[in-house]
């Protein structure tokens, strides 16, 4: 497992459409360990493809539920609700926003083995498979976020 860069906002790569994944290779495996491991090193609670540099089709996510999710190829089938608070990215590092969201989510998606499955999600689980399913089309939560960004070391020192 590695380490890898994560593309920051002004990053062409962010903004482009990613490709689906036609097999899981093991080169693709690799890829998806070093996105946890990305992702755990960095703080974030998820991660795409594109953030790393790679157009693919590929989230990994941990809100700390107890699961580790990967979703390969992931099409959000259904939302309910709304919810509205705080938002942050690895790719936009040092500010947040504040963005409104559905509250829950149905996704089907392909596991790291390619066999397809269906995850429901509600609020944080369902804020983060939206985020993170926004940057495999070249969105990034700042295009969602109401009012300003803020600096998230401005909004330490409120607390």
């Amino acid at each position: 497992m590695a380490t890898r860069q994560i593309r920051i906002m002004g990053d062409e790569i962010l903004r482009r459409e990613c490709k689906p994944v036609k097999e899981m290779t093991p080169r693709l495996k690799q890829l998806v360990e070093d996105m946890f491991e990305t992702m755990y090193e960095t703080g974030g609670v998820g991660l795409a493809a594109p953030q790393v540099g790679i157009l693919k089709q590929i989230v990994v996510i941990d809100v700390e539920d107890g699961n580790q999710y990967v979703l390969v190829n992931p099409e959000i089938l259904e939302t309910e609700g709304s919810q509205t608070g705080p938002e942050g990215c690895l790719s936009v590092p040092g500010k947040s926003g504040t963005v409104t969201r559905p509250n829950k989510v149905k996704v089907r998606a392909f596991d790291e083995n390619m066999e397809e499955f269906e995850l429901e999600g509600e609020e944080f689980l369902a804020r983060a498979i939206c985020h993170e399913c926004d940057h495999l089309h070249g969105r990034l939560y700042v295009d969602l976020v109401e009012g300003e960004l803020e600096n998230v070391d401005d909004m330490e020192d409120e607390e």
